[in-house]
């Protein structure tokens, strides 16, 4: 893999990314940054007054070219990436190229977003929604639906995964210094190029959190055929959908998956791990990606006097 980037950090660890170049033609972002902990006092169980840090969530309005377009509920890290992430993933916009430029003001909780060529048929493309399981957002747009026939995702042979490197991934996760960790009630996102991290990103929702991986993929051409998503959340038909208009063909998660999820994987070839935490998992399409290892051999105990004297309730036999 060579050497690993140094991680950029913004707003303690909900989100972080290796340092890449900006695309030519991506658009230009706003800065807007903002608290993702804040501390409140609370009762516990014995009676006893504490602080302790709980994360923030804000509303954030996008306007597209001046039209109203939705409300996401936010835990504000990288709000412009968000934003991007959320119109490539719904089909509103094909590439980071189309969009000019992002700003988000949190003083009016909007984001303005300004196309360089406005966006065709956007009334049309905005009336058809299908509702989902989204936390904070769940809708897909119909185009998003039907635009999934075109999408072409790397063969078996050249985008796999080792039983080593998807232990190596959920280690890190595992033992990541997050927000959840410090304030729970988030959930987090990481994309990975072998067991290497490069970018990680929590939200109060998991669509907002994949959207913003999404949203820094667009910016710096990073492509998804060799990169291995991760999420804390459950792969429901939209996670799978977003993925897979990411271009990546591994997902990792450490909850479940659904069954339209499921069915969706198998249609489009994709590969899903879930219930993955420690050196457990489960398979659940997808399996000829996988290089799976056998379990180390187990030693059985040996039938002798003296393994029968430290076994308590088992006589020595005579």
């Amino acid at each position: 893999m060579g050497d690993i980037p140094a991680l950029e950090t913004v707003a303690p660890t909900a989100f972080e990314a290796v340092a890449l170049p900006r695309r030519p033609d991506a658009p230009r972002l706003s800065q807007a940054r903002c608290e993702v902990v804040r501390p409140i006092g609370i009762l516990d169980q014995h009676g006893e007054h504490r602080q302790i840090d709980i994360p923030t969530e804000r509303p954030l309005t996008i306007y597209l070219d001046k039209r109203e377009l939705v409300t996401l509920m936010t835990l504000g890290a990288n709000p412009e990436l968000l934003v991007l992430g959320y119109l490539l993933n719904q089909g509103l916009v094909e590439q980071a190229g189309e969009i000019d430029g992002i700003d988000v003001d949190w003083a009016v909780e909007a984001a303005a977003v300004r196309t360089r060529h406005g966006v065709s048929d956007l009334e049309a493309r905005v009336a058809r929604r299908v509702v989902t399981t989204g936390c904070g957002q769940g809708t897909v747009f119909g185009d998003a639906m039907a635009q999934l026939g075109q999408t072409r995702l790397p063969d078996a042979q050249a985008a796999r995964l080792r039983h080593a490197t998807l232990i190596s991934l959920l280690d890190q996760m595992k033992l990541r210094d997050s927000v959840h960790r410090q304030a729970g009630s988030v959930h987090g996102c990481a994309l990975f190029h072998g067991d290497a991290l490069q970018c990680f990103v929590e939200d109060v929702g998991r669509h907002n959190a994949i959207d913003t991986v999404a949203g820094w993929m667009a910016v710096h051409g990073v492509q998804g055929g060799d990169k291995v998503f991760y999420t804390t959340g459950r792969l429901t038909s939209e996670m799978v959908i977003k993925s897979a208009r990411m271009g990546v063909p591994i997902i990792v998660s450490r909850n479940g998956v659904t069954a339209m999820g499921h069915q969706l994987a198998e249609t489009l070839g994709m590969t899903l791990f879930g219930r993955a935490a420690g050196r457990h998992f489960l398979c659940y399409t997808g399996f000829e990606r996988f290089d799976a290892e056998a379990p180390p051999p187990t030693v059985p105990l040996a039938f002798t006097d003296t393994a029968h004297e430290k076994m308590p309730g088992h006589p020595k036999f005579s």
